[in-house]
């Protein structure tokens, strides 16, 4: 890539598989850019990407993506953007190849490149990991993507890379960054953080929604710099909003202390510093840089058994006893030799009294089974739940007939040696360069932030949280990462006394009996929250209602606390 430019402007087109298809053309037509980025890799989707590899070996990658370059590739060619995205899943070098023949059919010039490496399901013994995947795939780093750019890749296609690499790659393509830079790196992680949900930092999922028109948000872009510093942007006249707190919201989405560990670099959370240039400008800079760890994480995708499903709907009065009717019932129809090894019961209450419509008069209890026999969670299970229909609860009905069940699959996470994992970028002449692990690793040290002043004692009124902090949730295999901040110095300083493990299980009831770590960052003025084995094996075991914990951060700011009135 030519590096006379002194900015680079990196853009995104989709935060996940599934996200919105017109994205690409959008940023294609909508202004300048240098590079499109794609993020199309979760850690559900590489499970449903391993299941499209069973059904087909030539699966396994994002064909959304492959659709969208049929419409767009030859954009992209006539404007001089390049494409880097993750889309290659499982199979990378397929999804290169298809490429090569669209462009063909198209009559587009473009120089497709892949990186590989990160498959590791073939040498599971080699490396120790356990039996019975689906899947197994390092997180690479961004300097196999920075080869194939410099090489004079047009597109760039990967499999499992950190999300943050689809811009470091770029940066480091660009601006000729080494092993050894190590805070331009850092800078460009936390840009490249900012950037891998797509509209999630253009004011999506923003818990302050109600003040920015969100209908149709952007997608956003980072005007990258030579010392790895950023400014925030989307392009003009699309909708949603930059600011310092949508900026905030997605540095704080699945991160957890000051250290955000990576394969080429550490970024130090706790010295990111924004600021708002303008409108739909904040500038991130002053990130600091560590070398990162001698491992890789591993993502381990396996099937963990099979599930199934049934919702009650219990209406009107006398809920609760309904409910262990139903419980009853449903364990004297069930015979021993047929009971799931787990059947669990969560009864919503989403009645209210003297309701105006029957939906609103209406609680749900839900029974969820999981076996590693198919045959448990079936036709047996379906029939125990209906048969006493007649005989049941006043009112008795189901959201929807039983099914047969389905398998679930678990997602856990293993780490080795970054030196057994054989990192190479595949160039468009089909030439093969081994990507070296990074050249100095180390372990960081904990770094915990310090408590701000007390706010002085004064008036309360007890309100939602919500009214003073913003939140952003989600999920990290069976962990839930909450991170909230506060929009004034005064607001953290009450939040970051108030805010405590002990408080949040209070506040929390679900995590009352689980491990819970809270991390401060005064210069977002956050506190960020990690609480261990919420989510069970992980979203695709559906563990709970919200299984990638998604809405966790706006249940706790619907919460009441005794709040200051001179923050109200």
């Amino acid at each position: 890539m030519a590096r006379e430019r002194a900015v680079l402007r990196i853009g995104n087109a989709s935060g996940f598989y599934g996200d919105r298809f017109a994205a690409v053309r959008e940023m294609l037509t909508g202004g300048p850019l240098d590079v499109l980025t794609g993020d199309y890799l979760a850690e559900l989707t590489m499970l449903i990407l391993a299941r499209d590899r069973l059904k087909d070996p030539s699966l396994g990658y994002a064909r959304t993506f492959l659709r969208q370059m049929e419409e767009c590739l030859g954009l992209a060619a006539e404007r001089g953007v390049r494409i880097v995205v993750n889309a290659g899943g499982l199979n990378p070098a397929r999804l290169a190849d298809e490429l090569r023949q669209l462009a063909g059919r198209l009559g587009v010039e473009a120089a497709v490149a892949h990186v590989e490496g990160d498959d590791l399901l073939a040498r599971r013994a080699e490396l120790g990991l356990p039996e019975g995947l689906l899947a197994a795939n390092a997180y690479l780093g961004a300097f196999g993507i920075a080869a194939c750019l410099a090489e004079g890749a047009e597109v760039v296609v990967t499999g499992r890379v950190t999300d943050a690499a689809l811009v470091v790659g770029p940066g480091i393509a660009h601006f000729g960054w080494t092993p050894a830079d190590l805070d331009a790196l850092a800078g460009a992680v936390v840009a490249g953080h900012v950037l891998e949900c797509g509209a999630q930092a253009t004011g999506g999922n923003y818990a302050f929604f109600r003040e920015h028109e969100v209908t149709h948000p952007g997608f956003p872009i980072a005007e990258l710099h030579a010392d790895g510093s950023s400014v925030i942007t989307k392009h003009p006249g699309t909708g949603g909003a930059v600011t310092t707190g949508t900026v905030t919201a997605q540095l704080l989405y699945e991160t957890g202390g000051a250290h955000y560990l990576g394969p080429d670099v550490t970024a130090r959370l706790d010295t990111v510093r924004l600021t708002e240039e303008g409108p739909d400008r904040v500038r991130i800079d002053g990130v600091r840089g560590e070398a990162p760890p001698a491992t890789l994480k591993v993502g381990l995708n396996r099937l963990g058994g099979h599930r199934n499903e049934v919702a009650f709907v219990l209406t009107g009065l006398d809920i609760e006893a309904k409910a262990a009717l139903v419980q009853r019932q449903f364990t004297e129809a069930l015979p021993p030799e047929a009971r799931p090894a787990e059947l669990r019961w969560t009864l919503a209450r989403t009645d209210r009294p003297d309701a105006d419509t029957e939906e609103a008069a209406s609680a749900y209890l839900r029974l969820t089974a999981r076996d590693r026999d198919p045959a448990k969670v079936g036709r047996e299970l379906g029939k125990a739940a209906v048969e006493s229909a007649l005989a049941g609860y006043p009112g008795f009905h189901l959201t929807a007939p039983p099914g047969p069940g389905a398998p679930y699959g678990v997602f856990t996470a293993a780490y080795v040696d970054a030196k057994l994992v054989e990192h190479t970028a595949v160039l468009p002449d089909g030439r093969r360069l081994a990507v070296p692990p990074a050249p100095v690793t180390g372990q960081p040290a904990d770094i915990e932030g310090e408590l701000p002043e007390k706010l002085p004692e004064g008036p309360t009124r007890r309100a939602p949280l919500g009214l003073v902090a913003g939140a952003r949730s989600g999920d990290k295999g069976g962990d839930a990462n909450l991170g909230l901040w506060a929009r004034s110095e005064d607001a953290y300083r009450w939040l970051a006394h108030t805010l405590t493990t002990d408080r949040l299980r209070e506040l929390l009831p679900e995590a009352a009996r689980l491990p819970v770590t809270r991390h401060l960052l005064p210069n977002l003025r956050a506190v960020n929250f990690v609480i261990t084995g919420l989510l069970g094996e992980g979203v695709a075991a559906q563990h709970r209602f919200d299984p990638q914990a998604k809405a966790l951060g706006e249940w706790l700011r619907a919460r009441h606390l005794d709040i200051p009135e001179v923050l109200l």
